[in-house]
């Protein structure tokens, strides 16, 4: 039996979709107000059998953070899929980014040793992976700390997973670059599509990995089939800018390119009169500081080391752009 934590995001319903087609057993943990359709509307964009399919899962109501409710669906299991995530780059949500990303993970591998777990997979971030000034950032750079609560609580995760395997868990990690895929038009990179498809002015002048999101639950897979452990693999496909990524987006929806770069100076402009913004009408703020640095930050991420372990052969960002943006149209 696997479990699933993190099934209604976007890894965790197109990895359910991998599972039940090759006829695995499935527990899918969710919290008790989650929305479980989103992950039958994900399976909708690639069989017509998708409400069958769906019915193979068998969900199970619980949190990463209630030990009790996860020893419950941890019975009969032997692998893990852990998924589960949050993900914000306001310091505003530190807590709650620490209560899930760091405490969550630590009691997945708790439960995971405890119930003698046969394999894991946990799915980081590169936001977690150290980073070279002008080189290629692979899985060997050294990690420093930084101002980004997001990349510091999935580092912190990561050390949880590290734990557990040095106590004994068969485990491999996973660091995707922005994960594109259909499904979730208010997060993550679905977002960032709202967004271009809202029409676009300026762009931000960095750059950065990307990746399709059959592809990274694909790799997760053959790691855990292939007993690959004790390890972790940089999931991108190609870097691109997001000059670039925006463009093509914008080019798949009928839309203007943005022309104008949107660099340092005019962001923390935009970021004050987000914060009075958010002050004055009691709304979430769409900008912090963090996410400002990593929309001007050029980084180029190696995948040599999944190619090598996996001979793995990724599908190209423009063409996971343009599938994405037929699902997004429709």
């Amino acid at each position: 039996m696997i479990l699933v934590t993190g099934g209604t995001g976007l890894v965790g319903c197109h990895l359910l979709y991998l599972l039940v087609n090759k006829n695995k057993k499935i527990k899918a943990l969710h919290r008790k107000n989650s929305k479980i359709d989103v992950v039958k509307k994900v399976f909708s964009y690639h069989s017509d059998s998708f409400e069958e399919l769906f019915q193979k899962i068998q969900w199970v109501e619980g949190d990463i953070n209630d030990t009790e409710s996860l020893s419950e669906a941890f019975k009969d299991v032997t692998e893990v899929y852990h998924c589960a995530a949050f993900i914000s780059f306001d310091s505003k949500d530190l807590s709650s980014l620490k209560k899930i990303n760091v405490e969550g993970t630590a009691n997945i591998i708790n439960c995971s040793l405890d119930h003698k777990i046969e394999k894991l997979c946990y799915v980081s971030s590169i936001a977690a992976i150290g980073e070279k000034t002008n080189k290629v950032i692979n899985e060997d750079c050294e990690w420093r700390e930084n101002s980004n609560p997001y990349s510091q609580t999935k580092y912190n995760a990561e050390m949880e997973v590290w734990r557990g395997i040095y106590e004994g868990l068969n485990a491999v990690i996973v660091n995707p670059g922005v994960i594109v895929g259909s499904g979730f038009w208010k997060r993550g990179s679905g977002a960032f599509i709202t967004q271009i498809s809202r029409g676009m002015k300026y762009y931000p002048p960095g750059s950065t990995g990307f990746i399709c999101v059959e592809d990274v639950v694909n790799i997760m897979h053959e790691l855990m089939s292939n007993n690959i452990f004790s390890k972790r693999f940089i999931l991108v496909a190609e870097n691109w800018s997001y000059k670039d990524f925006i463009t093509k987006v914008s080019s798949n929806l009928d839309l203007k390119p943005p022309t104008k770069k949107a660099g340092k100076n005019l962001m923390m402009l935009a970021l004050i009169f987000d914060i009075l913004n958010s002050w004055f009408n009691k709304r979430r703020r769409k900008l912090s500081l963090a996410s400002i640095n990593s929309s001007q930050s050029k980084n180029k991420y190696s995948n040599a080391k999944i190619k090598s372990e996996l001979n793995y052969s990724f599908k190209s960002v423009e063409k996971a752009i343009e599938e994405t943006c037929v699902n997004f149209k429709n």
